[in-house]
């Protein structure tokens, strides 16, 4: 694999400076994810690409599964991607794997604009899921490496503001768009999805001015460059705190030198057969099933067939697209105040109090359409059906919608950090790409009533998060490994290991105790400002 020159550019920026470098060009990468995720939407109500790639005549589609195909093929190439991306990141570095990644976004983008046939986007699509799938793999890996551990939640929650923002914009262009010509012009089609090109050219053309992981750099035995990293993100001066982190990052590598990940791996994984130790596999499936989780828990139905919902409510096109949007575009308000959340409150319990808060908009949703279809009045009611979706997407960004990229990002050992988030990325792939295809089909048979069956698995992912899924707010990357290592699946044989490694006085946990206090000292003397900053 090619290595492109290291750039040195970034030392020549302040701390603070080179922070605000990374989050923007984070922002990029997950702009770019969340774009690609909602421009179909506008993409499909276009005429003249139905008739374009033959999935029906004068703008009406007449094969239904064909488009669909077309649709979540883009997921299979982002299940490839996340795991080649990751195999990648952990083998040449999270910088330049975002590189070899952006240059498939570019041409992915590109292919689909120009499509003339069926095939065509077919294969375009995959190309553009190869690159984002290597992106939503890569970059909230860069940024969890990068964050201090009282802020890593937070770094990577303002990070995934952009995803909300690429959907929103999506949407956005895809309802200014449907005015030019009535709306039958390629022009409507062809340019949404060539836009999703510029933020991929930016991060190819300066994602290689950044410095890597510390982490990345420590796991490959690049010690004193990892420190030179580290100590610039973390304010200039070379503290008692850092080198305490820097040595916990140095022990783990020496405790893991023999190991590292490899593509055939994650079958290995999957399947329990992986020799690593530290029940690697356990924690895969922790991965997959978040984002299954979290996909069933109605975003799906609420971002893609927000349309078909309000059309069904009997609200005009015009209106249709524009409550879409402003339906996409208040999950950015969730996820700032999910930034603020998921450090201050932790994972677990923003995921539980999410779900629960998600059935109950789901149930108050179905509610009041079932008021509708029993002959209530309907110019009553469903403003406050819709209502709901509003809330929705507000709870969901808050909560699941970052925490589901996030927990995957620090369960897993440096060596294999990056490989092991495509687990996560798997499963929202698979999530995606499931609900996307059986939606239509249980909108068809149940109506309203699937908001009920959608609010039943939120109450039932309470209990799953409460058993299995152990906290890691506020917990150094290294130290994590230790919730790990009980037999037991359980959370409290977890956190009762974890507990017992403080007792035993172990370094870790001592260093553990001494990077958070020094941390939190460094913060009241001012020296770490807010937000980007606080990295």
């Amino acid at each position: 694999m090619v290595s492109f020159g290291k750039s040195t550019l970034w030392k020549r920026l302040s701390p603070s400076q080179l922070n605000a470098a990374i989050q923007i060009f984070a922002l990029l990468a997950i702009f770019f994810e969340g774009y690609d995720q909602g421009v179909m939407g506008g993409v499909n109500a276009a005429p003249d690409y139905i008739d374009e790639v033959g999935i029906g005549k004068n703008g009406v589609v007449t094969k239904a599964i064909h488009q669909g195909g077309i649709v979540a093929i883009y997921y299979l190439g982002a299940i490839i991607g996340c795991f080649g991306g990751g195999w990648m990141a952990d083998r040449i570095g999270r910088i330049d794997a975002t590189f070899y990644a952006a240059i498939f976004s570019t041409i992915g983008g590109a292919l689909q604009a120009a499509s003339i046939s069926s095939d065509m986007i077919l294969v375009s699509r995959v190309v553009s899921g190869l690159g984002t799938g290597a992106l939503t793999g890569i970059i909230p890996v860069y940024c969890s490496e990068i964050a201090n551990t009282a802020h890593r939640g937070r770094f990577l929650g303002l990070v995934f503001i952009a995803n909300y923002l690429g959907i929103s914009v999506a949407y956005w262009l895809a309802f200014g768009l449907a005015f030019v010509d009535n709306g039958q012009s390629a022009l409507r089609w062809r340019f949404i999805l060539a836009f999703q090109c510029i933020p991929a050219l930016f991060l190819l053309v300066g994602i290689k001015q950044l410095p890597d992981s510390p982490r990345y750099l420590t796991a490959v035995g690049r010690h004193e460059e990892a420190l030179d990293v580290l100590v610039h993100v973390r304010g200039g001066e070379l503290t008692p705190a850092i080198q305490a982190e820097h040595q916990m990052m140095v022990d783990a590598h020496t405790r893991n030198a023999d190991k590292h990940s490899n593509a055939f791996e994650v079958f290995t994984i999957l399947f329990g057969m992986d020799k690593r130790g530290g029940h690697i596999t356990r924690r895969a499936w922790l991965c997959v099933w978040l984002q299954i989780m979290a996909s069933w828990t109605g975003i799906t139905a609420v971002t893609v067939y927000s349309g078909v919902l309000f059309r069904q409510a009997g609200y005009s096109t015009i209106t249709q697209d524009g409550l879409s949007g402003g339906v996409n575009s208040i999950g950015i308000i969730g996820t700032i105040i999910s930034a603020w959340c998921v450090d201050r409150f932790g994972r677990r319990v923003n995921l539980m109090w999410g779900a629960f808060g998600l059935a109950c908009v789901n149930f108050i949703a179905g509610g009041l359409y079932e008021a509708v279809r029993q002959g209530g009045d309907a110019n009553r009611i469903t403003p406050g059906a819709i209502l709901m979706l509003f809330f929705f997407n507000l709870i969901y960004a808050a909560t699941w919608g970052t925490i589901a990229f996030l927990y995957p990002t620090e369960i897993f050992p440096s060596e294999m950090r990056a490989l092991g988030n495509g687990f996560g990325v798997t499963g929202w792939a698979i999530g995606c790409g499931w609900t996307t295809l059986v939606n239509p089909t249980i909108f068809d048979k149940l109506a309203n009533r699937t908001y009920f069956f959608f609010g039943g698995l939120n109450v039932i992912w309470i209990p799953i998060i409460y058993l299995l899924y152990p906290e890691t707010n506020n917990r150094t990357l290294e130290s994590i490994e230790v919730l790990f290592s009980p037999a037991s699946p359980f959370v409290w044989a977890s956190e009762r290991a974890y507990a017992q490694r403080e007792l035993a006085g172990s370094p870790d946990a001592k260093n553990v105790e001494r990077v958070s206090y020094e941390l939190e000292n460094v913060e009241q003397k001012g020296g770490m400002s807010r937000h980007v900053d606080q990295v």
